[in-house]
């Protein structure tokens, strides 16, 4: 027999018993299924070792207390997300004991106090839940991010000393848990199988609904499309960080003053127990006088946060109140007078004493993340807030001028890392929205740089820094990769509505569209102002559920807001046409580009750039630009347009218009004739095309069939013509 130190988890069936005198069949059928579907797949990737299965329950053995507590969160959440599925019967809760200490180790089985308190600690949990031992919650300290409800001393039997358990709160910490993949140091070959077989099974729990805690803990509906109501409070202390006034002589000291309230709203967006409302939604009442029920109000919040910053030289003025809107009373206030190179040391003490003030304890990772990605050169911060300034403007030409600041920050700071995930933002936008040519780059350059920006911080950590890393891999396509940045900004930051559309494009882009919504809902409530891109990826969500209806709706009610999102107006003339409302589509296009004449209109198809690429749905974006073709018709005349370009047009519009006219939405009566003398144009480009169209067309092409079938024995044309005869008719015709 030996010792040794190990994470031992227990683990059974909550009423078993009287779930097998109810149904003995439908309960054992439940049992083994999530066994072999949930707990060994699961308990393999986590280098879990099963001791002993005792009738509706199990003892095991992990190499450390994270595997352990991982293991468990990704259980529950599997389990809880197949029982709506179980039919009535099969429906098992599972409840969860951990605890890490001294064992006896007698062949492959265990004994000894640290197997019995695991025992008990598993008694101890809520139906569906998981308890732990003290020990356990502080090895998994800063490697977990969870939330606990401190149990305190217990007496359990047989256990000399009563034992200080705790048993883990199941919100959003527990959802990004659970989409976390497995990591371990173990040999290449080994560690790549584990990584991809714990990504998928994670990825699968967390995309079928590890994010239905939103539904459960938050007190209403998030605002649900571009409506504006009056929010509802969330079930934790809600605050909203209003710009901090210039009284500085010196306007250019406003860059100080919004740079200090940035700040702030990020670090305090970190903590986990608190609801912070995003820049953008408290920006707009900047050099307002504003009315502090009303503002929070507006912004679903009960508590709000204003100040003033005077500077002067190297001496700065800062006073700061927190507000309970719901009486109008000031629970924190405080003045802090002194050198302006002290600022930091300020904001962080600031943000301590808020949290203390709405009785929030922070969490040594939150107190060790305080300021996490900042800069402590103030000349540093000063240039990188004019380069942020710029980025939100959200333009091509603002963007660049983003660019430059980012770097001349980085030249006075090379370890700011806030600045770096910004520098590599503003790249990816480059190429992901063609905004390169002001940068001086190609799209791929832009790209590249886009990816060497985020390489730096690597050793120089931030949420944004994490979200940057998600849009980089989502654009070049690593989808899980991305799904896990995502997922880390999340949790890093649980405040950040850009962390929430990050990942609901990996939701969106990877056949999870209905999640993505949820996400956005999130990101939406956390910024009630929210900018348009965020409408467009609302938008992309419904039009890839085939919800063309829902997806007009939104946007047309999101350009009458705002006439110049060009974007959401490419995005509205693509869905009109697939809806075949023509006028709406034409016009909308026009919307997006007011000074463009009918052939600039024709070659939006051609130029236009869709950010990102589905998964394993190449047609999704293939259907917007189809979209976009039908729109640029004249809607009064297409077919007579078309007629008049295959006729008149040379070879390059004719090889166009015979591809348009494949797509579905005009009439086959009236585009098969024309496509048919198409077949007979004198260049194989035009002709091959035809075909190409014709097939797409299908059985209502029938009547293209003896044209095609003269065209079979021709080179190049013969084989498109005989594959346009099989989709027409179903078989091929001798």
């Amino acid at each position: 027999m030996t010792r040794r130190l190990a994470a031992i988890l227990f683990y059974d069936v909550v009423g078993y018993s009287r779930a097998m005198g109810q149904d003995e069949t439908a309960t054992l059928t439940a049992l083994k299924q999530t066994y072999s579907q949930i707990i060994q797949p699961l308990a393999d990737c986590h280098q879990g070792r099963m001791i002993k299965v005792m009738g509706d329950g199990g003892f095991m053995e992990f190499t450390s207390a994270v595997d352990a507590v991982h293991f468990a969160i990704c259980v529950e959440h599997a389990i809880g997300l197949a029982n709506p599925h179980q039919v009535e019967g099969q429906r098992l809760s599972y409840r969860i004991g951990i605890n890490i200490g001294d064992v006896v180790a007698d062949g492959d089985d265990l004994y000894g106090d640290g197997v019995n308190i695991a025992a008990r600690l598993e008694a101890l949990a809520d139906p569906g839940g998981i308890c732990v031992h003290q020990s356990v919650r502080e090895q998994i300290r800063g490697k977990l991010h969870l939330d606990f409800h401190d149990l305190g001393e217990v007496d359990v039997k047989n256990i000399e000393k009563p034992v200080r358990a705790s048993s883990v709160e199941f919100n959003h910490l527990t959802a990004v848990v659970a989409a976390l993949p497995v990591e371990h140091q173990t040999q290449a070959p080994k560690a790549t199988k584990r990584w991809r077989t714990a990504a998928g099974l994670v990825a699968g729990l967390f995309i079928l609904g590890g994010f239905g805690w939103w539904q459960i803990s938050a007190p209403g509906p998030a605002p649900t499309e571009v409506e504006r109501t009056a929010l509802p409070l969330p079930d934790k202390p809600s605050l909203a960080v209003l710009p901090f006034a210039n009284l500085s002589n010196d306007p250019n000291q406003e860059g100080f003053a919004d740079g200090l309230t940035e700040d702030l709203i990020t670090d305090l967006s970190r903590i986990s127990g608190l609801f912070v409302v995003a820049r953008n939604s408290t920006f707009v009442y900047k050099g307002q006088s504003v009315n502090i029920p009303l503002v929070a109000e507006e912004l679903g919040v009960r508590y709000v946060l204003e100040g003033s910053a005077r500077r002067s030289g190297d001496q700065v003025r800062v006073n700061a109140q927190l507000i309970d809107a719901a009486t109008g009373g000031h629970i924190w206030a405080e003045r802090y007078d002194g050198d302006v190179t002290d600022i930091f040391k300020v904001q962080d003490a600031f943000i301590r004493k808020i949290a203390k003030a709405l009785a929030i304890n922070l969490t040594m990772e939150e107190e060790q993340e305080i300021a996490l990605g900042q800069t402590s050169d103030i000349e540093a911060r000063e240039v990188f807030q004019a380069g942020w300034e710029s980025f939100l403007e959200y333009s091509a030409e603002d963007n660049a001028s983003a660019v430059d600041q980012f770097k001349k920050a980085l030249e006075i700071d090379p370890d700011y890392g806030r600045a770096h995930a910004a520098l590599s933002l503003a790249y990816l936008r480059g190429c992901q929205l063609r905004w390169n040519k002001p940068l001086g780059l190609s799209a791929g350059e832009a790209n590249a740089y886009a990816i060497r920006s985020l390489a730096e911080t690597t050793e120089r950590p931030s949420s944004l820094a994490n979200v940057a890393a998600s849009g980089v891999n989502l654009y070049n396509n690593r989808y899980e990769i991305a799904k896990i940045d995502a997922t880390r900004a999340i949790t890093q930051d649980p405040n950040d509505p850009e962390a929430y559309i990050a990942m609901a494009w990996s939701m969106v882009t990877t056949g999870q569209p209905e999640l993505g919504l949820e996400l956005i809902d999130r990101a939406m409530r956390l910024n009630p102002t929210y900018p348009s891109y965020y409408v467009f990826a609302q938008a992309m969500a419904h039009y890839s559920m085939g919800d063309l209806e829902q997806t007009a709706k939104i946007l047309e009610t999101a350009l009458e807001r705002d006439p110049e999102a060009e974007a959401l107006a490419i995005i509205a003339a693509a869905t009109y046409a697939r809806l075949q409302r023509f006028d709406e589509a034409h016009a909308a296009l026009k919307l997006a580009a007011p000074e463009a004449d009918q052939a600039a209109l024709g070659a939006i198809a051609y130029i236009y750039h869709f950010p990102f690429d589905w998964e394993q749905r190449p047609e999704m974006v293939a259907s917007v630009i189809d979209g976009l073709h039908l729109a640029a018709l004249p809607p009064d005349k297409p077919i007579e347009y078309l007629l008049g370009r295959l006729q008149t047009g040379e070879t390059a519009k004719r090889v166009g218009t015979a591809l348009i006219l494949g797509i579905s939405g005009l009439d086959a009566a009236d585009t098969v004739p024309l496509l048919i003398t198409a077949l007979s144009d004198e260049s194989k480009a035009v002709q091959g095309q035809a075909a190409v169209s014709l097939g797409k067309i299908g059985p209502a092409a029938e009547s293209a069939l003896p044209a095609l079938a003269a065209l079979k024995e021709v080179p190049i044309v013969g084989r498109k013509a005989q594959k346009a005869i099989v989709a027409i008719s179903g078989s091929a015709q001798p």
